[in-house]
């Protein structure tokens, strides 16, 4: 394997990686998607469209509590 899927470099710059943070601590998928996307903004794609990954899960997330279809926008 290479070290872009071991070692990615837009993780790679924090004490801890954003995978092992949200396993460890047993998250809901939406809110690891929010803090990976949140973390790599601007290191491996452009920052605003990470900005907008994050977003559109927070958006999920708040549509689930409400009541709403999920993926209305």
């Amino acid at each position: 394997m290479s070290d872009q899927v071991l070692k990615p470099d837009h993780y790679e710059r924090w004490a801890v990686e954003p995978v092992t943070f949200i396993m460890t601590n047993d998250m809901e998928f939406w809110r690891g998607n929010v803090i990976k996307y949140v973390a790599r903004a601007g290191y491996k794609n452009d920052e605003v469209e990470d900005l907008r990954k994050a977003q559109r899960y927070l958006q999920m997330r708040i549509n689930q509590l409400e009541g709403r279809q999920i993926t209305d926008e």
